[in-house]
């Protein structure tokens, strides 16, 4: 269970924060940044929620899910399995392969709806799906923050985690064009358009 009763602890004052299992690291290490990456994606799916506003409440289900999914990515990423304190406090919290299977599932879902694409999809339309887009961009640099994380030979994360993160960014996608009137209101790059 978390409590937070205090919000500022002054700790960080030096540049540093704690990981789960106490231990300090600098706030711009690959992991600080992996895991708040994760975070500003988090946020930006709940900017699109505000915009979807009961517009298409089988999607926000969706969204709502996956932001509790980005906690329990967090609390992965800010427990690295190669700690001593974290094989001593036992199971750790990880994102399992039912969640990527989920994943998979919806976007195959939502896009039954779509029409195939003709061209790129610029960032746009609705607010929702803007959103959704920005979050789907966030994601992606998750993502790569969590390849160079993977690459350190001092570091370790799990596959399913990139693999989630992988497949979030495509439900992302899809999800902002299922918010732009089902694929109807994206606006379309054209080629050289302004040359």
């Amino acid at each position: 269970m978390v409590v937070l009763n205090k919000i500022y602890t002054r700790t960080g004052d030096d540049g540093t924060t704690a990981l789960s299992t106490g231990e300090r690291v600098r706030k711009d290490s690959t992991r600080v940044a992996a895991y708040g990456t994760i975070d500003e994606t988090n946020a930006a799916i709940g900017l699109a929620r505000v915009y979807l506003a009961g517009a298409y409440p089988g999607l926000d289900a969706k969204l709502a899910r996956i932001q509790n999914d980005l906690f329990d990515l967090g609390a992965e990423l800010s427990t690295p399995p190669n700690s001593a304190k974290a094989s001593k406090r036992g199971e750790r919290l990880t994102i399992t392969p039912e969640q990527v299977r989920r994943l998979e599932e919806e976007i195959d879902e939502l896009n039954s709806e779509l029409q195939p694409l003709r061209s790129f999809v610029l960032p746009g339309g609705s607010p929702a799906a803007a959103a959704l887009h920005l979050a789907r961009t966030i994601c992606r640099r998750a993502e790569r923050l969590l390849v160079t994380l993977s690459a350190d030979p001092n570091e370790e994360i799990s596959d399913v985690a990139l693999q989630y993160v992988n497949r979030l960014s495509d439900l992302l996608f899809v999800a902002s064009r299922y918010a732009n009137d089902r694929g109807k209101s994206d606006v379309l790059w054209v080629p050289g358009q302004n040359r």
